[in-house]
């Protein structure tokens, strides 16, 4: 693709002196490149469709080396084509993302739990927009999607962090509570809120610093898990005041107000933990 493009650039600059006795040369040159690149395109495109999973598979959350490669082939491509806006080569730039996303997924299915499928696949598309933005290239769909199953990825992560550890919480909120404080679904009593508070009060410090260890050692990217910690404390915080709203229409809830940790308590943790990255 670079030598098509240095063609190119001599092709303009000959038109532009009026010097035609190379056109037919350059042409030919050109034709005869297309066609290399074409099948060493396709010949990337193939090891990755046809790559041995068992194989390549490494029992490591940490951006996987194939990830690297096609990230900067990706990348220079990218670049090579940001002011030619050629559709044949960003087709076939689609195709080898879905070879390679399609791989990764593979790849994240040899973990057994579905967490750290969820972690290796964060730390991969995180890897692949950091090459992307830092080759200085307008990522354009490429770098799009990969942020926008990046978010999907970090949203499935938090749910699942957050239910290791406050699962009853969790469940309790999402099947007895509303979201709207004027609704009349709620049907819980004392006796429903009062282990989920006590519960919460004893354990939720621990609970957080479990979960920053976890992020810490999980991302390789500190940044990123900087983003997706205060995600999940920010996703807790809702949770959790989701509960102490229902806590406050139950029958006799004022008795478990010593219970309850303020709000401000778990935004000094929230703020505090974003500090430690």
């Amino acid at each position: 693709m670079l030598m098509i493009r240095i063609i190119h650039q001599h092709q303009l600059i000959m038109f532009k002196r009026r010097i035609p006795c190379l056109d037919s040369y350059l042409d030919k040159v050109n034709m005869s490149l297309w066609p290399r690149f074409k099948m060493v395109f396709d010949l990337h495109l193939s090891s990755l469709r046809n790559a041995n999973i068992k194989t390549l598979w490494e029992d490591d959350v940490h951006p996987h080396y194939v990830t690297r490669r096609y990230a900067e082939f990706t990348a220079s491509l990218v670049h090579l084509n940001v002011e030619y806006g050629d559709g044949q080569l960003d087709l076939n730039l689609e195709r080898l993302r879905m070879a390679i996303e399609d791989l990764l997924v593979k790849l994240a299915k040899m973990f057994p739990k579905p967490k750290m499928q969820t972690v290796f696949l964060i730390n991969n598309y995180d890897l692949t927009i950091a090459i992307l933005k830092e080759a200085g290239t307008e990522g354009g769909k490429t770098q799009l999607h990969f942020e926008e199953v990046l978010k999907s990825n970090i949203a499935i992560y938090v749910e699942e962090v957050l239910l290791e550890h406050f699962s009853d919480l969790i469940k309790f909120v999402k099947t007895r509570t509303s979201e709207d404080p004027a609704s009349s679904s709620d049907k819980a009593n004392i006796g429903d809120v009062e282990p989920l508070v006590k519960d919460f009060a004893n354990r939720w410090k621990a609970a957080i610093e479990l979960m920053h260890k976890d992020v810490i050692t999980s991302f390789s990217n500190f940044l990123c898990g900087m983003e997706i910690l205060k995600a999940a404390l920010t996703q807790l915080l809702l949770y959790y005041t989701r509960l102490t709203e229902c806590v406050k229409r139950v029958n006799g809830g004022s008795v478990l107000n010593k219970d309850l940790v303020s709000i401000s308590s778990i935004l000094y943790e929230i703020k505090k933990y974003s500090r430690t990255f």
